[in-house]
């Protein structure tokens, strides 16, 4: 455990390009290739956390005194995603969850029940906190580790049956990439709903404005630029800052929208190589099989559609989650994550704002639902882990990300309150998943040759 803490203690922007470097030597790619592949995903990891924290740092002040202007107080405290990630590693099953997911990962290529090698390492983190707390709420070693692998295989499948329309919404930068992210591959079925829902409805089904479509309407008001200030300018009326604060945060959100796409630039060209390499090799030695690296979503989450809706909805489930019945988790460290909830929607909904904004809406919705239900457990899986990260006096805590999730949610439910029937109920869908997934990737081959 030891071990394994340090190597995740170095974070992202460093475990990443020692990860992409091993990987292109083993592909041949050479010293100097893989090397700078590696570098340029460091360096882009490096830069999104940077244009994240002054995200946060600007948003998160606004935020806390919007909810003391309007009262916006509830039980749950959000104590933010690192304390889900500490969550996750600091247990027996995060200790493991690396070699157990790699294992897991070629067990399913060799049955062709996926397509995709998942080298992003550091969001392993994902499948480690749902078998934390399970393993934590049934102290069971054996149950967490069931939890973990059972998401981390309908992560998988997900990745894979999405891969074609991502790559497609996205661009060829994606081609041979997939993205098995677990809080992302969550909201999937969530769009497909509201597109199919939106399409039934009159009226509602022929809004239809991507970011694109919103420039050419509103001129230079539609541009990423301008779209950052005039957010940025609308929490601060809310928050009630100085003319001059409020210009400050409408500069530094549209700074943000701007540069988040640049910087996710850098992704791309560290990852192009590996892949296109991979491909080659691949197709030399697998005749008729192809293969996808799966990679983080901070890839893509650059587009101005993603950033737009994020920044909108952070006033919108602010004063909704006061609403919400049988809510009592106010989001608040957690906002400048929203993001994340995108990657895997936009291409359902065709990047469209009005279809993205609904299923993000819904998906907050779900989120903080899903984070109340989690909170006992979350708090106490702090408490035993890393008491430090709740502040005195609070009585419960939760955070968007994965402990917002629907598959952390019902995984949590089949698994530690249900038993022997909840995970014989995960047993079979997760099967049925596996075998429908062989046999697309079965007629993509015949396909091929």
């Amino acid at each position: 455990m030891g071990f394994i803490n340090y190597i995740l203690s170095l974070g992202a922007s460093v475990m990443m390009p020692i990860i992409f470097l091993i990987v292109g030597l083993i592909l041949g790619m050479g010293l100097g290739k893989s090397l700078k592949s590696g570098l340029s995903v460091g360096v882009g990891f490096v830069g999104l956390s940077t244009l994240t924290q002054l995200l946060a740092d600007n948003l998160g002040p606004a935020v806390t005194r919007m909810v003391k202007i309007y009262g916006l107080h509830l039980h749950t405290l959000d104590i933010g995603w690192p304390a889900a990630s500490a969550v996750a590693f600091g247990t027996q099953v995060g200790a493991i969850i690396i070699p157990l997911g790699l294992v897991v990962n070629i067990l399913m290529l060799l049955t062709k029940t996926t397509k995709t090698l998942n080298i992003d390492l550091w969001n392993y983190w994902h499948f480690a906190f749902i078998g934390s707390i399970v393993s934590i709420a049934t102290k069971s070693f054996l149950w967490g580790s069931f939890a973990a692998i059972i998401v981390f295989i309908i992560t998988m499948v997900g990745a894979d049956l999405s891969q074609e329309r991502v790559a497609r919404f996205y661009g060829k930068k994606l081609d041979g990439i997939s993205l098995p992210h677990a809080f992302c591959v969550s909201f999937i079925p969530l769009a497909i709903v509201v597109n199919w829902l939106i399409d039934k409805i009159p009226g509602l089904n022929k809004i239809d404005f991507d970011a694109e479509k919103l420039q050419k309407r509103f001129g230079i008001l539609g541009d990423p630029i301008f779209l950052g200030v005039i957010i940025g300018i609308l929490i601060g009326v809310l928050a009630k800052y100085s003319l001059a604060k409020t210009l400050q945060l409408g500069i530094i959100l549209s700074a943000v929208m701007v540069l988040i796409p640049r910087i996710t630039s850098l992704f791309i060209e560290g990852l192009a190589p590996i892949s296109k390499r991979s491909q080659a090799l691949i197709s030399r030695k697998f005749e008729g099989r192809s293969f996808n690296i799966g990679m983080t979503p901070a890839l893509v989450i650059g587009h101005p559609t993603t950033l737009v809706v994020s920044l909108v909805l952070v006033p919108t489930i602010l004063f909704l989650s006061i609403v919400i019945p049988g809510n009592e988790f106010l989001p608040l460290a957690s906002l400048s994550g929203l993001i994340y909830i995108f990657p895997m929607v936009l291409p359902y909904t065709n990047g469209n704002v009005f279809r993205t904004f609904v299923t993000g809406l819904l998906a907050l919705i779900i989120g903080v639902l899903s984070a109340t239900s989690l909170a006992h457990i979350f708090t106490y899986a702090v408490r035993m882990v890393q008491a430090s990260l709740i502040p005195a006096g609070t009585p419960s805590v939760a955070s968007i990300d994965f402990a917002a999730s629907p598959l952390a949610w019902l995984a949590y439910e089949l698994v530690a309150k249900i038993s022997i029937i909840g995970p014989a109920i995960l047993v079979i869908f997760t099967l049925w998943l596996m075998i429908y997934n062989r046999r697309q990737i079965q007629k993509e081959e015949q396909a091929a040759r």
